[in-house]
């Protein structure tokens, strides 16, 4: 019988094929998917970002343990969908516009999808119109803009205005993070979140999306 301790293990330590491999097993030996989940999988994210909390951890291990999630939950996540099983929520993700990083973006993507949020990751360079066009078409309870340069930084400040000019500011919360952004910017610019880092953003977002 599949070991979710097992599951567990190699998604915090980043075996990726152990992950995969255990995955398979359970869902070949009918496994509720959500069970995977819930008892596998956010707990071995979540252990990976308060170690990263403690310093336990730095980026290489949270987005080596985040891979394995992801490798891990590309399997389960077709059958879900047959079962209507509902997400924590609907995020949608980008780097703003002038601004081709994206690892920090593609970390906090994945922890994201470790935490329970179905994502929907816009890439690098994204201008305001097309997550406008984003939240019109997916309908998301939260979007994330991240920034590496503080050169790029007024672009989360113009997305947000764009958001309130489409009608569409009420519907969806917005949260902030990258290295130049602070908590102090996320309120003037009327964002509703700001994250330090990878890790918190999932607290963050679970507060958000609850309030």
């Amino acid at each position: 019988m599949a070991d979710l301790n097992k599951l567990y293990e190699a998604i915090l330590t980043g075996d990726q094929a152990t992950a995969v491999a255990i995955t398979r097993e359970a869902l070949e030996e009918k496994v509720d998917p959500q069970v995977l989940i819930n008892e596998a999988m956010i707990p071995a994210m979540n252990e990976a970002g308060r170690r990263f909390e403690c310093e336990e951890y730095f980026v290489p291990e949270l987005l080596i343990a985040a891979r394995a999630m992801k490798s891990a939950l590309e399997l389960i996540r077709p059958l879900l969908s047959q079962t209507g099983a509902k997400p924590v929520g609907r995020v949608i993700i980008g780097t703003v516009k002038g601004d081709l990083h994206d690892i920090g973006k593609n970390l906090v993507a994945s922890m994201l999808e470790g935490g329970g949020f179905e994502v929907i990751d816009l890439g690098a360079d994204v201008p305001a119109e097309k997550f406008v066009q984003a939240v019109q078409e997916k309908q998301p309870d939260l979007v994330c803009m991240s920034a590496l340069l503080t050169v790029t930084m007024p672009a989360m400040k113009t997305t947000i205005e764009a958001l309130k000019a489409a009608g569409l500011r009420d519907r969806v919360k917005v949260m902030v993070g990258g290295a130049p952004v602070t908590e102090d910017y996320a309120r003037q610019i009327g964002a509703d979140g700001y994250a330090e880092n990878a890790s918190r953003a999932v607290a963050a977002a679970r507060q958000l999306i609850a309030a």
